[in-house]
This record gives C-alpha cells, sequence and structure tokens, in this order.
C-alpha cells in the first residue's frame, strides 16, 4: 500500500470514528432522562424485528460480549421495559422480548432524536444521505 492510500485510509477511519463521536454525544443529550445509547438500541432492535432473541444473539448483533449485554438487559428489565423468560425448549438459554412499557420508551427516544437526524438529513440533502448510506453498509459489513 502506498503511502498517500495508507493516507487515505486513516483519513476515512479518523472521520468515522469522529462521526461516531459525534452522533453518541448528540444522542446522549436528547434520549429521554436515564436512557443510554445502548438502552435505545437493544430496545430498537427488539421493536424492529418484533420477536424474542436470546441475550448472546444480541450480543452478536451488536458485538459485544455477553457480560455487557447481560448488564445492559438486567437494566433495561429492571425499568421494566423487557420481560425475559427462560427458553422452553433450552432450559440454559433465556429469551428477550420488548414490555408495552419498553416499546412506549423507545417511541419516545425516536420522538426525541428525530428532529436531530432530520436536521442532519436537511443540512446534508436527501440525495447525498441515500448515495452515502451503501458505502457506510458496505464498510460496516467488511469489518463485522
Amino acid at each position: 500500500m502506498s503511502e498517500d492510500r495508507n493516507i487515505f485510509a486513516i483519513q476515512l477511519f479518523s472521520e468515522l470514528l469522529a462521526a461516531d463521536q459525534s452522533v453518541r454525544h448528540r444522542l446522549s443529550r436528547v434520549l429521554p432522562k436515564g436512557m443510554e445509547i445502548s438502552h435505545f438500541s437493544v430496545l430498537n432492535a427488539l421493536a424492529f424485528h418484533g420477536e424474542e432473541r436470546s441475550p448472546a444473539k444480541l450480543a452478536a448483533t451488536f458485538n459485544v460480549t455477553r457480560g455487557a449485554m447481560t448488564n445492559t438487559l438486567s437494566k433495561l428489565e429492571w425499568a421494566g421495559y423487557i420481560h425475559v423468560r427462560p427458553d422452553w425448549d433450552d432450559a440454559r438459554r433465556k429469551m428477550v422480548a420488548i414490555s408495552p412499557a419498553g416499546r412506549q420508551a423507545r417511541d419516545a427516544a425516536v420522538d426525541a432524536i428525530t428532529p436531530m437526524i432530520n436536521q442532519v438529513v436537511d443540512d446534508l440533502g436527501e440525495d447525498r444521505v441515500r448515495d452515502a448510506l451503501p458505502i457506510l453498509r458496505e464498510i460496516r459489513r467488511r469489518l463485522a
């Protein structure tokens, strides 16, 4: 890899990391009180898929350890946002589902972040955002 190409690659990842940091900072400021980004992410995934998931599957989805996911799920369960039950087919496993309160909390979070997201899309332009999405998805897939 030439030095110019190395610099280009480093610039790409520096921009991705800076964007990630900015998004996390802005999201944490607008999410409902007490909700962390990890909480919103799990609730959003459960709401999107509409079916139960195992903690291991959730951990794999978010590329975190099972311990980290267990910690997040414990906080969500304590808040009443999820239901955790034994897997009827394998008693060693558990299954997680979003509760009605969790769906309401997720919807409140979406309502809180939507103006911020829409402003970014408006500033960039829908066409530019639409063009960027496949590239960002491909980067994510290649790094997974």
